[in-house]
């Protein structure tokens, strides 16, 4: 997954604005302690961290 389709998923579900506010401040343990955004600029596959926010924020299966 593309990080551009990777956002666009996340202002889809969230809103633009709550999809910010997310990816920079809410720490998901499953990424290890690491905001959305750290997570990325470690290199971590950005369908990884999808898996993980849906996980987190219960997104229904056919949103994911």
């Amino acid at each position: 997954m593309r990080i551009t389709v990777f956002r666009r998923l996340m202002a889809e579900e969230f809103g633009s604005g709550r999809a910010e506010i997310l990816s920079k401040d809410h720490v998901f343990s499953g990424l290890g302690g690491r905001t959305v955004e750290q997570a990325l600029a470690a290199g971590t596959p950005a369908k990884e961290i999808w898996r993980e926010v849906c996980a987190a924020f219960d997104v229904p299966p056919e949103r994911r």
